[in-house]
């Protein structure tokens, strides 16, 4: 084989910030302003609401999704860093590496206040205690560093900036942050007025935080409301008329009414499309190969066999445990593939087939009935009769396409399409029902992969490194807290 070869055959699209103009390394500028003009400005995503309100989970769940799709993105919810340890200066010049955040998935701005003092109880976030607001400033200063860090230097698409922001005075100053540095921004404002989400969010929540190790229930219920209270008194609300220059989305009582504003691209159209199909409902989700075929025993992909003897032991298996489990309401998916129905028709219940769970197809394309030149080879066949192809896929298995065939990547954008959010939305558009409602799901090699890539990193490209077996049974548990 070539010692040169190290291209792939699709290449991959980088993102370009600044316009070429010949060579010259000046960015682009309008004229007579001051603020490079970008040809893909990153967007910076600002949280708003008071407490208890949800933002934490939105903003997790909203950059797991956007990271799924393609689109780099940190939930920048304002980590704690040695810099913001007591005694230490917070101004943005002396703020952690960026290099020492990144590390991490998940950042709050609970934890720099929390590396800064230690929490005692609610005066802290009283209105007028001064020194408690110089220290919650600075942690704001220097998180919005981090997002510098992230979107000029990292070269990031999203940042999920969570907090409060709820005065109009904070958000001015983050709205002139981003206008210095030519970054997008929309705002999410989450409202909800009914107490018994509030208390029931606080003792699912709150009282897991570090702010309230080892303390009563009780107490803990009674310090944050009054820290709820701190925040009321200066609460200003995003306002339909002052505000109506900007980008956002209202959510009102966890989903039951939105409100949206001047969307602008397609990061914030997705974003709103996510947010008005996300729900809090525990759920749990079950993934499963179909059983072995008749392909499969003898190494060749592609296809559409039915069930081996083995395959339909297997089925008969699944069958047993899922009757085990006492599930009411059961909807079962599979795709439009022999082995995937033949293994759902042994469960004895109603299923539904989606031609989006049919497997990536490596032998002809979708629209041209033609056949390809894997068709129902092994893989040392293809290693032998096409070692540059072979070689190609074992550098990038994500956007690795087959001579004539399909890819991995493609079923991001048919995942995204077919179910709109991987997981939060499947009881609004495909009909699971109230409550604790349960699907299973026999899908092809690789299809679960998308789910899976979901679940654990949020990151597409991991989707191939799946290796699941014929005997797998992944179960996906959905809860408030988005664990």
């Amino acid at each position: 084989m070539s010692q040169e070869m190290g291209e792939l055959t699709q290449t991959r699209l980088q993102k370009i910030w600044i316009p070429h103009n010949g060579g010259n390394s000046r960015l682009q500028r309008r004229r007579g302003s001051s603020i490079p003009q970008f040809t893909n400005s990153p967007t910076m995503v600002i949280m708003v609401g008071l407490p208890a309100r949800g933002k934490t989970y939105i903003s997790t769940k909203l950059t797991r999704y956007l990271n799924w799709i393609g689109t780099p993105t940190k939930d920048c919810e304002l980590l704690g860093t040695p810099s913001c340890r007591s005694g230490s200066s917070l101004t943005p010049q002396n703020s952690c590496p960026v290099s020492q955040r990144l590390l991490l998935s998940v950042f709050n701005l609970g934890q720099y206040r929390r590396e800064a003092v230690s929490y005692k109880n609610y005066e802290f976030f009283l209105p007028d205690n001064m020194e408690a607001l110089l220290i919650r400033k600075q942690c704001a200063l220097a998180a919005l560093k981090d997002v510098h860090n992230y979107l000029s230097c990292e070269e990031g698409h999203v940042a999920v900036f969570d907090a409060t922001n709820t005065t109009r005075e904070r958000r001015s100053l983050i709205l002139q942050f981003a206008k210095e540095h030519g970054y997008k921004v929309f705002f999410i404002e989450s409202i909800c007025n009914d107490p018994d989400v509030i208390a029931e969010n606080i003792r699912q929540v709150k009282l897991g935080s570090p702010d309230y190790i080892d303390c009563d229930r009780e107490k803990v219920l009674e310090d944050f409301l009054k820290r709820i209270e701190c925040y009321e008194v200066n609460y200003q609300p995003l306002d339909d008329e002052l505000d109506s220059h900007l980008s956002y989305i209202k959510i009102f009582d966890v989903g039951t009414r939105y409100m949206v504003n001047r969307v602008q691209d397609h990061i914030q159209s997705r974003t709103v499309y996510y947010l008005m199909n996300i729900h809090v409902t525990p759920r749990s989700i079950y993934l499963c190969r179909h059983g072995e075929s008749e392909l499969n025993l003898r190494g060749r992909i592609g296809g559409d066999s039915g069930l081996s003897a083995r395959g339909k032991q297997y089925a008969y298996a699944l069958a047993n445990f899922i009757q085990s489990q006492g599930i009411s309401s059961l909807k079962v998916w599979t795709s439009h593939m022999k082995r995937t129905i033949q293994t759902a028709e042994a469960l004895g219940v109603p299923y539904e087939q989606w031609k989006a769970l049919n497997e990536i197809d490596a032998v002809r394309w979708r629209r041209m009935d033609f056949p390809g030149v894997c068709e129902e080879m092994t893989y040392e066949e293809i290693q032998e009769h096409y070692p540059e192809e072979f070689a190609l896929r074992d550098q990038d298995k994500y956007r690795y396409r087959y001579p004539k065939g399909e890819i991995h990547q493609k079923y991001i954008y048919t995942w995204k399409n077919s179910y709109r959010t991987p997981t939060e939305c499947w009881q609004k558009t495909s009909d699971l029902p109230k409550g604790r409602g349960l699907a299973a799901r026999t899908q092809p090699e690789g299809v679960s992969a998308p789910r899976l890539a979901w679940r654990e990193s949020g990151k597409s490209p991991d989707l191939p490194k799946r290796q699941e077996t014929f005997s797998s049974l992944f179960v996906s548990w959905c809860t408030r807290r988005g664990d």
